[in-house]
């Protein structure tokens, strides 16, 4: 029977449930074996936005969360005879609201954007002629916006009644600005920033700056320097629950490779044994875009005894919101032998979010099973189904449709598998996470579906069945492609290397979309995570390229080709290259601030280079003639002494005389003759390679500084990584002298801080990327891993728990910005030798 619900129907139920059983709270001493401590662990990794991770040690001491850090709950455990045993995810016990923030209630507000009188932020300041609105206040895309702000400073003051008692849990202000800000409460400042922006900071109150049973006031005011701004403010309590699944299993061992992550565990008299397979497989573009992954299981008993065992593996429509303000429907469905239940926005604004951190807010979120004996999906409560599983119920639900707000009641979308009597001969099963974004790009005003569904001829349901029909297949795949990509990384550059790569694979790729264009040609956009979200960056394709050359050149074709059509569509007409093609997921043209010139033209010509290099022809170069000879051109002109610019690493700012920079167009230059030589324009070739040795012979002499190459020309004193020379030697391009590459690496082994080598000499921090492209130029095995050990060390130590980075210092293995980017795809160019 059909049934449908929203959130106030169960509280009733829930508030019975929630006091008359309380768990015994019981704690392991949990030792875990670990080969390779990972900053984060890729958990679902399908693309930009669908990318789960644990930032712990153990897969149960933290939520299991998005790359942006937001939470993408992932929650699972065992029962063995009756005793919980939680093995992934932790439960994050909503606090109670005691004055709402906007995405739980637009509250009500007096605010001004002009310079108040003094005292504006006491209790008794006359604000009756400031304006009435409701929050949040901020600049156009911000969370649960409800008044714009679009000037430069805002001054905003909430009165509200307090209760006359409050339990004696701590209590909170929790406060959201963009970007310079004060809060005051009552008229005393508790809050000063800096040029910052942060969202839900809390900070613990004294109840004595609080007026119980009488009315109190916060005042707040803000300045936006520049871009986004934003104001939301209100105060909550911590509630007296404890974990419902309190007590942890032992985890013994996790174990990465390039398409899994596998965990061992213990949970009193049984072992399981748990494995996250992302088929990311770069040979086969339908399976690299289907959106499903799998997470498998496996149990047996540990003492020759039988024991009754059931599974429990719960997510929430967390996955499918930018933000708990926004409304979710979560609904059941089956097809053939699937079932699921789903959540998604009740909105649906398809493609109308753009951004860096941003969460899609469209399509739906699947937990899948197959029909089978003991196993089922459905829509639950948060906490309501943990109750039910504790107390010797398997969960179950006629509601076929939930309604709600996250922020104000969490669904669960629940998988239980009752295996029943579980012995030593191993019981296994498998659950799927998948997801169905309806259009994933908008390029060029053109809405674009993912390349899984065949120009949407093939549905998710479709999927799903190709994942179970396919999975035996499918995972010996995998597991092939996991046993050769090590031993290749192995030979190539030792064990700490292979990590490294493997850790990479999936990181790199999941930055990424493949669509087709209106055309049929191939797009796999990257995202530019936690850097500023733009899309298809040609300086975030040039440093990821290398693992797409090694495993699949069609992907860096995808890559590539939105960037030549930009140009070749007349749509830009600069005579360089363009720096992006928007900010994701809109592909309409460059958004980025500032061009690149040098930079990214020659990017385009080298990457196109090494593609022929990897075909053995250059077909993919002779489509795109015209355009690759406007800018060898513009770097015959332009490119030896640079000008003022940027370059790919543009946080480190503008500077003209780049020396490395130079080298880059160098070798686009000798590139471009490359490419001329395989396509048989013979004095085009010669024209262009002599050219190329002409400008390494001037770069010498100009860069010279004694023992080694300057950072800039005009700059004694001075040095940098040099690793765009790495492509004279990957190409066999032999247009610098050896010995240039050999002074370099012998000058940095003496400038190499405990965690790695500095980027230049300006700074302490470095690019992890970088020093994999710069470790390459070493002639020896040896030397390279003198490189990549100090790299290694600052992945496996780095107190940052995040998808890793690539921007980090080299002093103390902190992270300065910038993670789970696409970028890491670079530690492959050893690989290409």
């Amino acid at each position: 029977m059909f049934c449908k619900i929203h959130f106030s129907s169960i509280v009733a139920i829930l508030a019975v449930l929630l006091f008359a059983c309380s768990p015994t709270e019981k704690t392991t001493d949990a030792t875990t074996e670990q080969a390779f401590r990972a900053p984060a662990y890729p958990l679902v990794t399908i693309d930009p936005y669908t990318s789960a991770w644990s930032t712990s040690d153990q897969l149960f001491d933290t939520p299991v969360t998005h790359w942006t850090g937001k939470t993408h709950s992932l929650i699972g455990a065992l029962k063995v005879d009756g005793e919980i045993y939680r093995f992934m995810g932790k439960e994050e016990i909503p606090p109670r609201v005691i004055i709402p923030m906007a995405n739980y209630e637009h509250w009500d507000a007096r605010f001004t954007e002009k310079q108040p009188g003094a005292g504006w932020e006491a209790p008794g300041f006359n604000d009756s002629a400031w304006n009435s609105g409701k929050a949040a206040f901020g600049t156009t895309g911000m969370p649960a916006l409800a008044t714009p702000w679009e000037s430069k400073d805002i001054w905003v003051r909430r009165t509200f009644q307090l209760p006359a008692e409050l339990d004696e849990q701590d209590i909170y202000l929790i406060y959201s600005h963009d970007d310079i800000f004060e809060l005051y409460l009552n008229g005393e400042q508790l809050v000063k920033t800096e040029y910052e922006w942060h969202n839900n900071v809390r900070l613990k109150l004294n109840r004595e700056k609080l007026k119980l049973g009488e009315k109190n006031t916060i005042a707040a005011h803000c300045h936006n320097r520049t871009g986004g701004g934003y104001v939301d403010f209100g105060i909550i309590q911590d509630r007296n629950e404890k974990e419902i699944f309190a007590s942890t299993a032992i985890q013994n061992k996790v174990e990465l490779t390039a398409t899994s992550t596998k965990y061992d565990f213990t949970c009193g008299p049984v072992d399981l044994q748990l494995e996250f397979i992302s088929p990311l497989l770069p040979d086969d573009l339908d399976l690299l875009s289907r959106p499903v992954n799998y997470i498998d299981y496996e149990i047996l008993a540990n003492d020759n005894k039988s024991h009754d065992v059931q599974i429990y593996i719960e997510t929430t429509p967390e996955w499918a919101v930018n933000d708990l303000s926004q409304e979710v429907i979560v609904t059941t469905g089956a097809k053939q032998n699937i079932n699921w239940v789903k959540a998604g926005t009740v909105e649906q604004p398809i493609l109308q979010k753009k951004g860096d951190n941003v969460r899609i807010d469209w399509g739906y979120h699947y937990l899948a099973t197959v029909d089978s004996e003991g196993a089922s999906v459905h829509i639950g409560d948060y906490i309501l189904s943990k109750q039910q599983f504790l107390n010797q119920e398997i969960p179950g639900s006629s509601v076929d449709e939930f309604i709600t707000k996250m922020s104000q009641s969490m669904p669960a979308m629940v998988f239980t598998d009752d295996m029943k009597e579980v012995s030593d001969k191993a019981t296994s099963g498998y659950v799927m996470i998948a997801y169905d974004d309806i259009e994933s790009i908008q390029y060029f005003g053109d809405n674009l579906k993912a390349w899984w569904t065949k120009n949407g001829e093939v549905s998710i349901a479709d999927v799903l069945q190709s994942a179970v029909t396919e999975r035996d297949d499918v995972l010996a795949r995998c597991a092939k492609l996991d046993r050769e990509l090590h031993a290749k990384a192995l030979k190539a550059g030792g064990e700490n290397y292979a990590d490294l790569c493997e850790l990479a694979f999936r990181q790199s790729i999941a930055a990424h979309k493949l669509v087709k264009d209106p055309d049929g040609n191939i797009l796999f956009l990257s995202k530019e995570n936690f850097s500023n979200g733009s899309i298809g960056t040609v300086d975030v394709t040039y440093p990821s390229a290398p693992l797409f050359l090694r495993y699949n050149p069609e992907l860096l074709k995808g890559m590539l080709n939105p960037i030549f059509y930009y140009s070749e569509s007349g749509k830009w007409t600069k005579p360089f290259a363009a720096h992006d093609v928007g900010t994701y997921p809109i592909a309409n043209g460059q958004t980025y601030g500032g061009d690149m010139p040098v930079e990214e033209c020659g990017n385009m010509i080298i990457l196109t280079t090494a593609i022929a290099d990897a075909e053995g022809n250059a077909d993919y170069a002779a489509e795109h003639w015209e355009v690759l000879t406007t800018w060898a051109n513009y770097l015959l002109e332009n490119g030896l002494d640079p000008e003022n610019q940027l370059c790919t690493d543009d946080f480190a700012g503008h500077f003209a005389h780049n020396v490395n920079l130079s080298v880059k167009a160098i070798m686009g230059i000798a590139g471009y003759g490359k490419l001329a030589e395989i396509l048989g324009k013979t004095e085009v070739a010669e024209k262009y390679t002599t050219e190329a040795k002409n400008m390494a012979q001037e770069w010498i002499k100009m860069a010279d500084d004694g023992d080694h190459y300057r950072l800039t020309f005009d700059q004694p004193g001075t040095w940098s990584q040099k690793y765009n020379l790495v492509w004279d030697k990957l190409l066999g391009l032999e247009i610098f002298p050896p010995e240039v590459a050999q002074t370099e690496i012998a000058y940095y082994l003496t400038k190499q801080n405990k965690y790695g080598l500095p980027l230049d000499n300006r700074k302490d921090y470095t690019k992890s990327d970088w020093i994999v492209w710069t470790a390459t130029l070493a002639d020896d095995k040896s030397t390279f891993q003198k490189f990549i050990d100090p790299l290694y060390l600052y992945v496996t130590e780095t107190p940052d728990r995040v998808p890793m980075s690539d921007w980090y210092m080299t002093t103390d293995a902190t992270q300065v910005g910038f993670q789970a980017r696409s970028v890491v795809g670079g530690y492959f160019i050893k690989m290409l030798e």
